[in-house]
């Protein structure tokens, strides 16, 4: 299993951000609008933040190249959660398992 992000923050940021709490996973930066349009992102503005992409989370079958789980935020609440995201996993390995 591996684990990417994406954000449209510039560099510095993203690596500020990551440092701070702690990521070790890859992150691409400085992600545009054109290069997630296919993914039907949300995009907000406000006077407090500018333009900013709302978190957006797939988790692709390798295999298949597909997309088995999303998850679309409009705020803080509604993401993933590691547990949750284990337990899917796990669910789907003994659902493979019966079948085998």
């Amino acid at each position: 299993m591996s684990v990417i992000a994406g954000t449209a923050e510039d560099r510095d940021t993203a690596i500020r951000m990551a440092e701070e709490v702690g990521l070790t996973f890859p992150i691409a930066y400085g992600i545009t609008k054109d290069q997630v349009a296919d993914l039907a992102p949300l995009w907000m503005e406000d006077d407090r933040h500018g333009r900013y992409l709302q978190p957006s989370e797939f988790l692709v079958a390798k295999r298949r190249r597909t997309a088995f789980g999303t998850m679309y935020a409009s705020g803080p609440i509604g993401r993933m959660s590691v547990d949750e995201v284990l337990f899917l996993l796990g669910n789907l390995a003994r659902s493979r398992q019966r079948r085998s």
